[in-house]
């Protein structure tokens, strides 16, 4: 199945990655793998199919468009039958065009979706006029569930979670508490060398070219680790979940060998 590369939204928008396909009248499935997973279905130069783990249809796009992680590819012998997006293309990049004016202002409260918030202790909510998706959201703001965690719970997704916190900030319904810090590493962890990165970067580049360390820092990223401190006991899920990037099959078992034959020979 033909995954052609496209770019990384670490370093582009998926707007100006999508662009092209659509100005081009092509058909196939733009697919994200990063943090989150995500499809976007292109037929003639329009989407028609969109789905996250969470959405379908044109909020699955919006929600797309606010990721900045993530790998992006075009395999354009995709075909679905599929149909949950109806709103015409020009529209809906308008929308987020909109929601992106929005997001400036919401970011100038809810910076991180790793920030908590809290009712003000001189608060009275009972007297005030709350929504109904307002109190969803107060009945978890104990100063101890980030932004991040809220949305998962309710199922939503960070935009219209952090656009509510935003709107009862404003409302004075709740104030900051703080912002989770990263968990402290043991000091007791074992941490890979210096050579190993490098070593896995050479190897896959002889299987699937310069995307190579795109790839690589990808996987580092989805494991929540980073290159200067990766623990050892991570490193065999890690060595598969990179393998699993490979689609011939006897490549990516002539990576993993050669991988494993390397981190064998570090142990003695």
């Amino acid at each position: 199945m033909p995954n052609d590369f496209i770019g990384e939204l670490s370093k582009a928008r998926l707007f100006d990655l999508v662009g092209p396909l659509l100005t081009g009248k092509k058909s196939g499935m733009v697919l994200i793998k990063g943090h989150d997973s995500g499809e976007l279905h292109i037929e003639g130069g329009n989407i028609i199919h969109a789905k996250t783990g969470y959405s379908s249809g044109e909020e699955a796009i919006l929600a797309m468009m606010e990721w900045d992680t993530g790998r992006v590819t075009f395999d354009w012998e995709v075909t679905t039958e599929e149909r949950t997006v109806y709103m015409p293309t020009e529209q809906l990049f308008q929308s987020w065009s909109n929601r992106e004016e929005e997001w400036r202002k919401i970011r100038e409260i809810v910076s991180s979706s790793n920030l908590s918030f809290r009712i003000p202790v001189e608060s009275s909510p009972e007297d005030r006029n709350i929504q109904g998706d307002q109190w969803k959201v107060l009945a978890l703001s104990n100063g101890g569930k980030t932004v991040a965690e809220i949305a998962e719970s309710l199922k939503w997704n960070i935009f219209k979670t952090s656009k509510i916190v935003y709107q009862m900030v404003q409302a004075g319904f709740l104030e900051k508490a703080s912002e989770k810090a990263p968990e402290q590493k043991s000091l007791s962890v074992r941490y890979v060398n210096g050579n190993f990165f490098p070593m896995i970067e050479n190897e896959l580049k002889k299987v699937m070219g310069p995307i190579a360390p795109i790839i690589v820092d990808d996987k580092i990223t989805d494991f929540g680790e980073s290159r200067d401190a990766f623990p050892e006991e991570r490193v065999q899920p890690f060595v598969q979940a990179i393998g699993e990037e490979i689609q011939d099959n006897s490549k990516r078992a002539l990576f993993t060998k050669i991988v494993t034959e390397f981190l064998a020979q570090k142990q003695h």
